[in-house]
C-alpha cells in the first residue's frame, strides 16, 4: 500500500521524483470543442460521399433520322412529358459509369472532366426538362459550344478533301444507284426505312462504329477516301458513313440526333429543287459537290417536296468529331461506346 502524499519522503527515489512532476489541469471545454468540429466534419464528408453515387443504366432509342438507329444497347430516356420517374433516372448511366472507370484503370483521369461530368449528371441531361431544342437521345456531353451549323473552316481539312473527291463519290454511287419507285426487290447493301410519304433509303459503308465490308468492296474509291479523313467517327455507335436517297414527296419529321459530341457532314451528290433541311429552326438547302456540317442534336427536318421528274435526293453523310472535343475525350468515348460493349 503506497504512503499518502503527505508520508512521500523526499529521499525516496519515489518521493523525490513525484515531487518534481508539477501537476497539469486541463479545461475540458477546448477538447469538447475539437471532438465537436470533428464530428461535424465526419458528418459533412458522409454526405457528399453519399451524393456522388454511380449514375447507373442507360435505356434505349433508335438514332436520328437519316441515321435510324444507335444500337450497342443504349437507348434515350423516354416517358410521359412533365412526368419524372426517380427509379429510372436513378438506373439510367451505371453501364456508362462503369465503362468510364474502366477506360480510366486502363489509361488515365487527364482530360475526362467533362465526360465524367456528363456520365454523372445524362439522367438531368437527358431527362424532359432539358431543353427542347437540342436534345440529343443518348449522350450530352456538357460545356460543348454548339450551334445547328458549323462553319466550314471548324473542319477545313475533311470538308477539302470530300470536295475535292467528290468526282470519285459520284462514281461509286453511280454504280450502285437504283430505281426505287420501280417496286422491285431491294438490291443487296441498301437499307430502306419507314416514311409516311414517298421514301427514304441509305446505303451504309459505315453502320454505328463498325464497317460493312461488303458494301465498302463495291464503293473502293469513297471507301478510300474515309480513310483520309482525319476527324472521321470509326470506332464508336456514333459513327456512320452512307449515300442517304429521299424520294420526292419524302418528308422526315423533327426528330434528334444521339449526341452533340459529333456533326454530320453532307457532301450533296444529286440536289434537285425543293429539297430543304431545317435544323434548330433554321432552313439550309444542300449543294452538289459542296459540304453541309450539321450539329444533328438539335431539332431537324428533312424534306423532299419536287416532282417524280426531279428524281431523288441524293447525299453522302459522314459522322465526323465536333471540332470542340479534345483527343482523350474521343478516345474515352470510342471505349465507353464501343461497338457491342
Amino acid at each position: 500500500m503506497l504512503p499518502s502524499p503527505g508520508d512521500w519522503n523526499i529521499g525516496s527515489p519515489l518521493g523525490l521524483f513525484l515531487s518534481r512532476v508539477p501537476s497539469v489541469h486541463l479545461p475540458s471545454e477546448p477538447i469538447l470543442a475539437v471532438c465537436g468540429l470533428l464530428a461535424a466534419l465526419f458528418v459533412w464528408y458522409c454526405y457528399w460521399v453519399g451524393r456522388e453515387r454511380p449514375p447507373d443504366r442507360i435505356s434505349a432509342n433508335r438514332e436520328s433520322q437519316e441515321q435510324p438507329d444507335v444500337g450497342g444497347g443504349y437507348l434515350a430516356c423516354q416517358g410521359t412529358p412533365g412526368v419524372r420517374h426517380p427509379q429510372r433516372s436513378s438506373r439510367l448511366n451505371s453501364k456508362l459509369y462503369h465503362n468510364l472507370q474502366d477506360y480510366a484503370k486502363r489509361y488515365s483521369w487527364s482530360g475526362m472532366t467533362r465526360v465524367h461530368k456528363g456520365v454523372r449528371d445524362q439522367a438531368r441531361y437527358l431527362s424532359d426538362h432539358h431543353r427542347a431544342i437540342q436534345k440529343p437521345k443518348v449522350f450530352f456531353l456538357p460545356d460543348l459550344p454548339s450551334a445547328p451549323y458549323c462553319q466550314r473552316d471548324a473542319q477545313r481539312h475533311d470538308v477539302e478533301v470530300l470536295e475535292r473527291n467528290f468526282p470519285a463519290v459520284v462514281r461509286d454511287f453511280e454504280e450502285i444507284q437504283w430505281d426505287f419507285g420501280n417496286g422491285g426487290v431491294l438490291p443487296k447493301g441498301w437499307t430502306a426505312h419507314p416514311a409516311s410519304t414517298g421514301g427514304w433509303h441509305t446505303f451504309y459503308l459505315y453502320r454505328k462504329g463498325q464497317c460493312v465490308a461488303s458494301n465498302c468492296r463495291s464503293c473502293p474509291r469513297t471507301y478510300r477516301l474515309l480513310g483520309a479523313l482525319r476527324t472521321f467517327v470509326n470506332s464508336n455507335i456514333f459513327g456512320n458513313a452512307c449515300f442517304s436517297v429521299l424520294q420526292p414527296g419524302t418528308v422526315l419529321p423533327g426528330n434528334y440526333g444521339p449526341t452533340n459530341a459529333r456533326v454530320r457532314c453532307h457532301l450533296g451528290v444529286k440536289v434537285p429543287a425543293g429539297c430543304e433541311l431545317v435544323v434548330g429552326g433554321e432552313p439550309q438547302c444542300w449543294s452538289e459537290g459542296h459540304c453541309l456540317l450539321v450539329d444533328d442534336s438539335f431539332l431537324h427536318t428533312t424534306s423532299h417536296n419536287g416532282v417524280a421528274e426531279d428524281g431523288p435526293r441524293v447525299v453522302f453523310i459522314v459522322d465526323l468529331w465536333h471540332p470542340n472535343v479534345a483527343g482523350p475525350e474521343r478516345q474515352a468515348l470510342d471505349f465507353i461506346f464501343a461497338p457491342g460493349r
